[in-house]
């Protein structure tokens, strides 16, 4: 290829880089700088006329491999060669046998006259064992093995010995009676009876990345058992502050009667000793009974008469009322106990993918100590986090592990007790001068 350049005359651009005018085309074009692509281009001209493009030649056309050596070395340095280095020297200077022990031992080939016994092979199998093996692979048994139960239970209690004359006045030793209870299946304390898995599996608003529809699901959860907790609560305060004020009523009144009971003895007295007030002098004259006539005792008859029928009508229509009502109740009851049924069939399909906290526990709990409440395990809107780096990990292993015990019946719950009684200790001081005497 060719290599085409100018004559004469500067080859290089009009170097008007400070221009502060750009706008028209031939400004642009005075503006640019192609002097870095300028020197690229003459690089490459020159490796074109000194036999190619470098880049483009392969390894064995650009280097060799020297496997001979240059031969004017030597020549150059023939002393330092022929010399060698001093610690080259020093390790040559050292025998390679090895050193006479000092140690007697015996050659390999003193003897002591005797030969040696001839040993016969047995890292072999013989043909006689080879041919039993292949009749036990086939099923052929010389001798059957009998299975016999073992004698010795090394999990057994260890049997006493009985006592020699001079070991007679040795106490005997009382055997500790395990609970029967050990030996008992544990009972859980879900209300159905149902068995509560150890580590039951828990819903998908738990996660720290939940979807939309199990994080808002279990959201409402929390926040209705957070809201009926509350309820109870202040409905309890509210029970609490009616009882004392009946109380105080009650004790008012208490006092009010007992005030009224000491005026009435001293009016008692008073009367006694002969004065008496305005409204005792009063006297009530009683009306004197008189004889009924005929017409007023048919009268009241009749009255009695209707009041019986109207009471047995009343009653007729109560028990017709109690028969309908019987009926709804026996209705209801039958709805009731098909829903109990489809419900348990559902709880007996479902697998364990409920959590230990929605079980219902029943009432009786084991131990005098309430069950510990669970921990809150969801993460609120505001702390759900959308980076693993800003997570926080929550939660207790053991103090899960504890509660599922507990629910699971396994053991009694117990409360913490920070500090024990210490034993009381009195501190004084040993005067030394009193231990001796004149």
């Amino acid at each position: 290829m060719p290599v085409l350049r100018p004559l004469s005359g500067n080859p290089d651009a009009p170097q008007q880089y400070k221009q502060p005018s750009r706008k028209g085309k031939k400004a642009w074009r005075k503006n640019v700088d192609i002097s870095e692509i300028q020197h690229g281009l003459e690089e490459l001209n020159d490796q074109i006329i000194k036999g190619g493009v470098i880049a483009e030649k392969e390894s064995a056309d650009l280097f060799t491999v020297d496997v001979t050596g240059d031969s004017a070395i030597p020549k150059r340095f023939s002393k330092h060669i022929s010399k060698g280095l001093k610690a080259d020297e020093i390790i040559a200077q050292r025998s390679a046998v090895p050193a006479v022990p000092m140690r007697k031992r015996a050659g390999d080939k003193t003897t002591d006259g005797l030969l040696p016994v001839k040993r016969q092979r047995n890292t072999y199998v013989t043909h006689k064992e080879l041919a039993r093996i292949k009749k036990v692979a086939d099923g052929h048994h010389d001798s059957t093995v009998a299975v016999v139960d073992a004698e010795y239970d090394m999990w057994a209690e260890p049997k006493e010995e009985p006592k020699t004359d001079d070991q007679q006045f040795l106490p005997t030793v009382e055997k500790v009676n395990k609970p029967k209870t050990l030996n008992e299946k544990p009972i859980s304390l879900a209300a159905s009876g149902k068995a509560i898995p150890a580590v039951p599996k828990p819903r998908g608003g738990h996660s720290y990345n939940p979807a939309f529809n199990d994080y808002q699901d279990q959201l409402i959860l929390e926040s209705e058992k957070a809201v009926e907790e509350e309820r109870k609560r202040l409905e309890a305060l509210e029970a609490e502050r009616i009882k004392k004020e009946a109380a105080a009523r009650s004790a008012a009144e208490a006092e009010a009667a007992e005030a009224r009971a000491d005026l009435s003895e001293w009016e008692d007295d008073s009367a006694w000793e002969g004065f008496e007030s305005a409204g005792e002098e009063l006297s009530v004259k009683a009306k004197r009974p008189r004889r009924k006539t005929q017409a007023e005792r048919n009268k009241i008859k009749r009255r009695k008469e209707e009041e019986r029928k109207a009471k047995h009508e009343a009653a007729m229509k109560r028990k017709r009322a109690q028969e309908e009502q019987i009926k709804q109740i026996a209705l209801e009851v039958a709805e009731k106990e098909r829903q109990m049924a489809l419900e348990k069939i559902e709880m007996s399909d479902a697998s364990d993918d409920n959590d230990d906290n929605e079980v219902e526990l029943r009432r009786k709990q084991l131990g005098k100590f309430k069950l510990p409440e669970k921990d809150l395990e969801l993460v609120l809107p505001d702390e759900l986090q959308d980076s693993l780096r800003l997570l926080k990990p929550e939660g207790n292993l053991l103090k899960d592990r504890y509660r599922s015990m507990l629910v699971r019946g396994k053991m009694e719950s117990r409360r913490k007790i920070p500090f024990r009684k210490q034993a009381k200790t009195k501190v004084t001081e040993k005067w030394t001068y009193k231990d001796f005497s004149l």
